[in-house]
């Protein structure tokens, strides 16, 4: 069991386990996420974890258009997109001990093995394996958490799940009944011919979750219309759950509105009940959720913002990046719809007079060739026509490519990750970078330091001149070409401590051309928007006042908050 002290007195620590059902992309991490927040209003310590099933070690070198974004810890993490709801939500930093795959643990399992850890033993799933996935569960346990939410990748009947199933159902003997919640995540579909919401895929998922020894505790229902209480209770007779244990979780208008809906089907009480916290001791403020979800919902104007990438048809890519752009604008009273613009499309299909009608653009991060072109030209777009751009990560370097170009007359200025024989490499590899054939080994990664220049613009927005800021990143800013750039009109406004690296750039004469090395979109927050991501929202919205209404096309927009 697991002990630590907080609140003046020894506590143990509390473990819900999320798993789902029937169909992927159901929501475990929002729900998990609502569920934290809750927690937490209710002065109760919270971090969280996702175990991911399949067998990379982790999604570092995973296709973003397949898995989506690869979300960044502050110790240099390469996590799932999930940890980045989790942040968002409870407001509290977590770490690469957040998020462990298959990969990592059989990994581990294999080292030890190859050391005689285990004494020539046969090694096993059970266990080996388990007790391994135990372990880096226990080990949030000792962080001094009140709560640990842990959600399990994947669904109920996926081959690849059955050890984590396995390990989290020994885990509530080895801590104890009262210290483990079970929360499984199903669908209700709702049936046009019929008229009727269906209860079966939930009856069988959760059939299929007792098969493998766990009884819920509590289940949360997907579905876009709410539960009848002729629903809950069928539900709840077949299921063998109380009949206020069956949440119900009806599609929201926002993702921000899910904490209220949770909390008002009673998600919290029934966790709190059932893990022994006594709710009179834990008394519940939403005051600072509910001035989010305010926000989210008093826009008084309209901004169109164009994302410029090269993965933009998995939206899920740019995750943080478009939750960081809604930040922004909650905070100015703006409903920013964004529009997802396919890099290589620019200028051809997507030309001038198209980018010109957006209020802003961003430029993400990515890696490889394919869409710098576009990107190149979206820069100098928006240079010469003053649209306020944001250049993050591969987009700052790019702003600087098309600078080198067309302003400094270096023709075929480029990164050398892109064109290595170019004769003006305003983009190069790190200095110390070390031959290693480990993907990840060149890169860096987390939270870096940076000096910011007086009367700079970056300063302006953050209100400091020292940052930290989480990176992901090969390529760097030539410091040979510093002088040149900065006689010619763009400045180098942020370095590293030691003055060895471009950290952010910027035009001053410009309405907000600003480009960070940086992923700012990770340290978001609904309720605190990133002074970047708010610094181009300010000016988008300059700049769409008093501007014609412009045509979109809708198959480029998002329209979600």
């Amino acid at each position: 069991m697991l002990w630590f002290r907080g609140y003046g007195r020894l506590r143990m620590t509390k473990f819900v386990f999320v798993t789902g059902g029937v169909s992927s992309s159901l929501g475990k991490g929002l729900t998990a996420s609502s569920l934290g927040r809750l927690l937490k209003s209710r002065g109760l310590k919270v971090t969280m974890c996702k175990l991911d099933p399949y067998l990379n070690v982790d999604p570092g070198t995973m296709n973003p258009g397949e898995h989506g974004e690869v979300y960044v810890t502050d110790d240099g993490g390469e996590t799932d997109l999930d940890l980045g709801h989790y942040e968002r939500f409870i407001d509290e930093s977590l770490s690469k001990m957040s998020n462990t795959t298959t990969g990592q643990i059989y990994s581990n399992v294999i080292a030890k093995e190859r050391r005689g850890d285990y004494l020539g033993k046969t090694v096993q799933v059970i266990p080996h394996i388990t007790d391994e996935i135990k372990e880096r569960v226990r080990r949030l346990g000792t962080l001094g958490a009140d709560v640990v939410i842990v959600e399990i990748g994947g669904t109920v009947g996926d081959i690849e799940i059955v050890p984590f199933i396995e390990s989290i159902r020994q885990f509530r003997r080895d801590a104890g009944r009262d210290n483990v919640c079970y929360v499984h995540l199903t669908l209700v579909p709702y049936l046009a011919p019929s008229g009727e919401q269906k209860t079966k895929p939930t009856q069988h998922s959760v059939t299929e979750l007792r098969s493998r020894g766990i009884q819920p505790d509590i289940i949360v229902c997907r579905s876009d219309q709410p539960l009848s209480d002729g629903l809950k209770r069928k539900i709840s007779l077949l299921c063998d759950v109380p009949m206020n244990a069956v949440i119900s979780a009806v599609d929201a208008p926002s993702i921000y509105d899910i904490p209220i809906t949770m909390y008002n089907e009673g998600l919290d009480t029934m966790v709190c009940n059932t893990l022994r916290i006594d709710l009179d001791s834990h008394p519940i403020d939403l005051s600072a959720w509910q001035e989010v979800v305010r926000r989210v919902h008093s826009t008084t104007k309209s901004l169109r913002i164009g994302v410029i990438g090269k993965y933009v048809t998995m939206p899920d890519a740019y995750l943080s990046v478009g939750e960081s752009i809604r930040h922004a604008g909650f905070a100015v009273g703006a409903k920013t719809t964004i529009e997802w613009l396919e890099a290589e499309r620019v200028p051809t299909e997507i030309d001038v007079e198209r980018i010109r009608q957006l209020d802003g653009i961003v430029v993400p991060g990515g890696f490889g060739e394919r869409g710098v072109e576009g990107m190149i030209a979206a820069a100098r777009i928006a240079r010469e026509h003053d649209i306020p751009y944001l250049g993050i990560c591969l987009g700052m370097q790019v702003m600087v490519v098309e600078f080198a170009r067309h302003c400094l007359g270096l023709g075929d200025a480029h990164s050398t990750e892109i064109s290595i024989s170019t004769s003006a490499p305003v983009i190069a590899l790190m200095a110390e970078q070390m031959d290693v054939t480990d993907l990840g080994g060149t890169m860096r990664l987390g939270a870096c330091p940076a000096m910011l220049d007086e009367g700079s613009v970056v300063a302006g927005l953050y209100g400091t001149t020292v940052v930290s800021e989480r990176h992901r990143h090969r390529y760097e800013f030539n410091a040979r070409y510093r002088e040149q750039f900065e006689a010619g009109g763009m400045m180098c406004s942020g370095t590293s401590p030691d003055g060895r690296l471009v950290e952010f750039t910027e035009i001053p004469s410009h309405p907000f051309f600003v480009g960070t090395q940086a992923h700012p979109e990770f340290k978001s927050r609904p309720d605190r928007p990133h002074p970047l991501f708010l610094g181009l929202i300010k000016a988008a919205a300059a700049r769409a006042e008093g501007r014609e209404p412009h045509i979109i096309d809708p198959e480029t927009v998002d329209a979600t908050l």
